[in-house]
């Protein structure tokens, strides 16, 4: 298992004409005499500049994946359909995302982060574009598998950028800077694209967000360089490690197993919330208008940005902060939830449903500590594949969430919709995926910590 490199970089980017670790240990050719190799990334405004471009990408990949969200009510109007078909359009982009970390994390190891975030972007758009101009629920359900699929290729592909750019001591801060930003793409969904869906229509308002990333496809190919000058690719290319290979050593590592557990259990009652369940629950279960529920989920956006720059900072500073940190989050979410489920009647008051939401907004920046445990337990040659493992866990855990929820609404349902009643039951079924999550947790929180560094 690889251990961290001390947390300041040199005051001068260090620089050397070969590895200070041995070819034959490190299992790669030894370099060309012309490659100077960057042992310790520069970071600088260089540095911030790739991040940038590449998290624009991210943004508007949050947009696609979270427009939904808000559109919910209005899917189901226009294509007839229930709570349990509704909740499949979720699913399937989601069970896509998940299915697709694996390979996407072998793409950025083997062509880099560069050609995955173009090949991404390309597929958001058509898949969108598609969503927009369907009237049918097949075509419809279709394009939305083909916007997960391009949405899958971005988170890692980002991050692997800031790893390359950046010393490995701030890696975890410029991760939560990188969910800060994405976040941006839901506030965006949930202000401008909730109020565009009721002035200028379905197909107008998904059509327009398609046509952006036409713009920021022509960035990312003609600005985005994934690694400083001179930097050595991470393994020669008559040396890599096999498919197979590459897959089993990264999740041999227990880090890479807790990152995806950790992942798991923190991110997917916030992404079930706000990717659909959200919304009908202010609205039917609540007796929110569209526009006050609408504000709960700008306040979901907002508490998690803040939360992304105080774990940003406290992880960064110490490493041994991750698990309380993962720890606190699932207690206070679990006790919330505990807490709003119980309340008499089904209706718990406002101040609770604005604590409940303000806890949730914790979710997605604890479940970037998953995806720095695995980070930091494996060679830089297996990152993008060990990232792609743990990555898969919140999407996962948010995709049996949604098929959870929905097809418990359409069981408790009587011909009228559904009842408070309903949806408090219904969204019980989280405590399951939570409560299995945690156990797995702890488990592996005691094998990583006897694992020999």
């Amino acid at each position: 298992m690889t251990v961290d490199p001390p947390g300041t970089a040199p005051s001068a980017p260090s620089v050397s004409a070969v590895s200070a670790v041995p070819a034959a240990a490190a299992g790669a050719v030894p370099a060309p005499r012309a490659v100077t190799e960057v042992l310790v990334p520069p970071g600088g405004r260089a540095a911030w500049l790739a991040w940038s471009i590449g998290s624009l990408v991210y943004v508007l990949a949050v947009v696609h994946r979270t427009s939904l969200g808000v559109a919910g009510l209005d899917a189901a109007a226009r294509f007839s359909i229930g709570a349990s078909a509704l909740s499949t359009f979720s699913i399937l982009q989601v069970l896509v995302y998940a299915a697709m970390q694996i390979p996407v994390g072998l793409l950025v190891d083997r062509f880099g982060p560069r050609r995955v975030l173009l090949l991404g972007a390309l597929l958001m758009s058509a898949g969108q574009l598609a969503f927009a101009l369907s009237d049918a629920y097949g075509p419809a359900l279709a394009s939305r598998a083909v916007l997960g699929c391009g949405d899958a290729m971005t988170f890692i592909s980002v991050l692997r950028v800031a790893a390359r750019w950046f010393p490995p001591a701030r890696n975890p801060l410029v991760a939560q800077l990188t969910g800060f930003v994405g976040t941006g793409g839901n506030l965006v969904t949930t202000v401008v694209l909730a109020q565009a869906l009721h002035t200028a229509g379905w197909t107008r308002t998904f059509g327009t967000i398609a046509l952006a990333g036409v713009g920021v496809f022509a960035l990312v190919a003609l600005a985005l360089r994934e690694a400083p000058p001179g930097t050595a690719a991470p393994t020669a290319p008559g040396r890599r490690l096999s498919v197979r290979r590459q897959i089993r050593d990264s999740w041999r590592e227990p880090g890479t197993r807790l990152g995806l557990w950790v992942h798991f259990t923190t991110a997917f009652p916030a992404a079930a919330f706000g990717l659909l369940w959200g919304l009908p629950y202010l609205v039917e279960a609540q007796g929110m208008t569209r526009a006050a529920a609408g504000g709960m989920l700008s306040l979901l956006v907002l508490a998690s940005m803040a939360f992304g720059l105080l774990f940003g900072r406290l992880v960064s500073r110490s490493a041994a902060l991750r698990m309380p940190v993962a720890l606190s989050v699932l207690a206070a979410t679990g006790t919330v939830w505990a807490l709003a489920l119980a309340w008499p009647g089904g209706h718990p008051p406002t101040w609770l449903l604005v604590a409940l939401v303000l806890v949730m907004g914790s979710n997605g920046p604890a479940s970037l500590i998953g995806l720095d445990y695995a980070r930091s337990a494996n060679p830089v040659e297996r990152i993008g594949t060990a990232s792609g493992i743990a990555n898969m866990g919140g999407f996962v855990g948010a995709m049996i969430t949604l098929l959870g929820i929905g097809v418990l609404l359409d069981a408790l349902s009587h011909g009228d919709g559904y009842t408070a009643g309903a949806y408090r039951l219904a969204f019980c079924f989280q405590f399951l995926p939570l409560l299995l999550g945690s156990a797995m947790i702890l488990r592996l929180r005691r094998k990583v910590a006897a694992t020999p560094r």
